[in-house]
């Protein structure tokens, strides 16, 4: 069964009535979940998309044989807490780190995933990149709000979430800081 068809499947059972919560689905090159966007990989269009739909635009690099991006996945993404909170605020376009389908970057250019994971310096997996509300023509580097690099604990990769939900760094707070506050508060 092709990737497509695996999450469309999935995806008509988790809309059944009493479905159970989504699960990580095993893929060829790892894990994904059934609720990711599958779009174009057009950047730009991702995020007219998820800002109408009233959601902030996640991208998630990681890569085949990634132990951080497998707990990921299987703990993390799986607790009902954190996949709660996070599938309604966030659309999430997952690539490979080493992956060689086409992308288009907030500025027009396309690059294959590697070559993309490279311009934005990403070099650890799982890494987050989360993009503002609305993206000038530069690439996503220049423009992200913050940057998840490599696994956090639960707690904080929940707060991490919350913290661009809730636009923590409007002010120009970085993530720790407003953590911080948060716990003393």
């Amino acid at each position: 069964m092709s990737r497509i068809a695996r999450r469309a499947v999935l995806a008509g059972l988790a809309l059944a009535p009493g479905a159970a919560r989504a699960a990580p689905v095993r893929t060829e090159g790892g894990f994904t979940q059934d609720w990711f966007h599958e779009g174009f990989l057009t950047l730009r269009e991702d995020l007219e998309e998820a800002t109408a739909a009233g959601q902030r635009l996640a991208v998630l690099f990681d890569q085949r044989g990634c132990p951080y991006c497998r707990e990921m996945h299987t703990d993390h993404l799986a607790q009902p807490d954190i996949e709660g909170f996070i599938r309604p605020r966030f659309r999430v376009v997952q690539l490979d780190l080493h992956g060689s389908r086409p992308v288009t970057d907030f500025d027009g250019t396309v690059h294959e995933e590697r070559a993309l994971a490279r311009r934005w310096r990403v070099t650890f997996t799982p890494t987050i990149v989360f993009l503002p509300e609305q993206a000038p023509a530069r690439m996503g580097r220049e423009i992200e709000v913050a940057r998840m690099h490599g696994l956090m604990a639960k707690p904080d990769f929940l707060a991490l979430f919350t913290y661009v939900a809730e636009r923590g760094y409007a002010d120009g707070t970085g993530f720790r800081a407003w953590r911080s506050r948060r716990q003393q508060g």
